[in-house]
Order: C-alpha cells, then structure tokens, then sequence
C-alpha cells in the first residue's frame, strides 16, 4: 500500500512538474544583448535568451557560452580548441545584476512568437541544458554565444526566418569585425594578429557577422518570418546603459611603443657593428631563436590544434622555424656559404610578406612593423658582413 502511495504522490509531482513548465499566454521570450567588457575576453559583448512568464513565476536567462576552470587540463585543452563550453541558465536578477556591475549595456528584443512557437524554444532550451546536452565545442566565429540565438531559432522553430542586412551594412572581413571592438595598436590584437592565420581575411557573409552580438541586435531588428513577412522582433527596450567612465591613455605602453624601441635597439646595434666593422654574436642568437620559437608555435596552432582560425597563417614569413636550425651557424664566425643564400631567403620571405600585406591576403599586426623594419635591416646587414668576410 505505502508502495502504491509512493508511486501515486511521484507522478503527481512528475504532472506537476511538467505543468510548471507550460509557458502561459502571458510569456516573452526575449534576446539580451550585452556590451562589451574592459576585458579582452569580455571585448566582444555577450547574448542570452531570456525567458519571462509572471503566470508561471518563470523569470530565466539561458546563457551559452560559460565554461569551467576547473575542467581537468583545462588549458592544454584550449589551447588546442578541444574545450567545451555550455549553456547555464539562471535566474534573471543575478545575470542582470552581474552585467550592471561590469557597467556593461543591456539590450533586450523581445521576440514576436505565438503561444506554440514560444513553448517550442523553452522546450529547446530546457532540452540543451539537461547534462547530457549542455556541452558543446566552442568555435569563436561559427558557435559562440551569439551564433546561437538565431541557431536556437532555426532548430526550434517551424517557420524559417530572414535576416534582412541593417541600414548602411558594409561587408567586412572577419578580422575588421574584430577591429570594431580590439584596438589595433593594443596587445590584444597583436595577439589575434599573431595568432589567426588569412582565413579570417575573407569577407564575411552577411549572416556570418552574427558571430558578433551587436550584430545578433542590429539584423534581430530586421529580421522577419519568411512565410508571413512578420518582424521577428516586436519591441526593443533598453534595460541598462553603461556609465561613462575615464579610460587611462596606455599609447605609452602599446605594442608599437614597445616594440618601437626594441626595434630601434635592434638598429642602434646593427649601425653600431657596421661602423666597427663586427657583429653582436648574441644578438643573432637572440633574434633566431625567438622568432624559430614563435615559429614552432604557430606551426602547431596550425597543425596541432582543431582552431579553424589558426590555419593559413603567414605570420610564418617573419617568424620562421627553421631560424631555430641555423644557429650552429649563427654562432661561427665564419658561416658556411648555404647561410648566405638562406639570409637571401629571410629577405625574400619579407618581400612576400609585404606583398601579402598590400593585396591583402593576410593583415598583419600594425605593432610590430617597427620590429619587421629592424629585422629585415639586420638580415641584409649580416647578408653584406658575411660576404665581406669571404
């Protein structure tokens, strides 16, 4: 008997249950769009899908794109692309406390569904964020948090949508997309620049900008159900607007300061050892090495890792690899005579590199053109003191 009134009270609380999770006439189902953050990470805004029912006292943000430190080789696993993220959902009062905080913009469009088309999107989201579903292999341009609003919204949904382009769109290149929030002179970007290979220098199709969240904002707002000609949006309020807030000038500290005086150091010592006639051993050495090192280490961005973006990097004309195998001679005072030709090489690979540049195969980072200028000088300097000392 108590087995039986076990049995009977646990359906009811499975009825129950469930019934709490039929959204009722009364429910939104809205996106947020964040702003960005001061930090590089949080540079490029953030989305989430809020859901709303004051019937149902349901008031959540489902947010894709969160991720956990404490993940077993958590780096080692980033760094080769091989880290999942997921979709959390919590409720809406701490993530909106949590962005205002941060003094970070919040946006929100809420979405013009019928009663059915809203219960099929909770039901998705409810679904992707059981444990068995809420883990998915992030991609920075192709499935991030943006991606998946209007990814949630074509799965989800039985009427397909069109994003229409936003007044005075301009096809951009995934990497100039990526200028519109990273300063070109900042460290963040010399990262990028270094790290991403020409594949993010193809232009972008009018959907793929929505890898951006302010994009998710901007063509939402256009956007409508292809069958009905309805907007998909049908009121946008704003929920909080950042303060505005002094910014310390770090143009003193920026990578074409910093590498403007390495760069001239790098000259400074190349005249130097013109005028004497001579040439500063470790110098070279330093110069090799730490250009085959960064070499070796886009290689293997390129090759080792599932990063789509690191792929194709001509960042491999400056920072050669093989610079690691020719210090045995870099250290003779007099080289075999292959070394000469391969400083022709080194030099010819910057001419390429400049090529590149000018027809835009591949953008490089603006920061370290001082240090492109004092290398290429101090191949050819070494070119002509080898040669010289036949």
């Amino acid at each position: 008997m108590r087995i039986k009134l076990l049995i009977l009270f646990l359906l009811l609380c499975s009825i129950s249950i469930n019934a709490q999770l039929k959204l009722s006439d009364q429910a939104e189902i809205s996106v947020l769009t964040i702003g960005p953050g001061t930090l590089l990470n949080d540079a490029f805004g953030h989305n989430g899908f809020r859901v709303r029912d004051k019937e149902r006292m349901i008031d959540e943000v489902f947010n894709y794109g969160t991720f956990d430190f404490d993940t077993p080789n958590f780096y080692l696993k980033f760094a080769q692309g091989k880290l999942n993220y997921r979709l959390e959902h919590n409720p809406y009062d701490d993530f909106f406390q949590f962005y205002i905080a941060q003094n970070r913009t919040i946006d929100e469009q809420i979405l013009d569904l019928t009663r059915t088309q809203k219960q099929q999107v909770f039901d998705f989201l409810l679904n992707n964020a059981k444990p068995e579903n809420k883990y998915y292999l992030y991609d920075f341009f192709y499935d991030n948090c943006a991606t998946k609003m209007k990814d949630v919204l074509k799965v989800s949904l039985d009427e397909s949508i069109t994003f229409n382009q936003p007044n005075d769109f301009s096809a951009k290149t995934f990497r100039s997309l990526i200028y519109e929030h990273v300063n070109k002179n900042s460290w963040g970007s010399l990262g990028i620049d270094v790290a991403l290979g020409s594949v993010i220098d193809k232009t972008a199709t009018p959907e793929e900008h929505m890898f951006l969240p302010k994009y998710i904002y901007t063509f939402f707002e256009k956007a409508k159900f292809s069958s009905l000609n309805k907007p998909l949006v049908k009121q946008t309020r704003s929920l909080y607007k950042e303060r505005e807030q002094n910014t310390l000038n770090s143009f003193f500290t920026s990578p074409l300061i910093i590498f403007g005086v390495i760069g001239l150091l790098i000259l400074w010592f190349t005249y130097k050892d013109f005028k004497n006639n001579q040439r500063s051993k470790w110098l070279d050495v330093v110069l090799f090495c730490i250009t085959g090192l960064i070499g070796v280490f886009l290689l293997l961005l390129w090759f080792a890792t599932d990063h789509t973006a690191t792929a194709n990097n001509y960042n491999l004309l400056w920072a050669v690899p093989l610079n690691l195998f020719v210090i045995k001679q870099v250290l003779k005072k007099i080289p075999s005579n292959w070394f000469k030709r391969y400083l022709k090489f080194l030099v010819i690979l910057f001419c390429l590199l400049t090529l590149h540049w000018i027809i835009g195969v591949q953008v490089f980072a603006i920061g370290l053109i001082p240090l492109f200028i004092a290398l290429l000088v101090r191949y050819i300097f070494l070119l002509n003191f080898y040669s010289l000392k036949k």
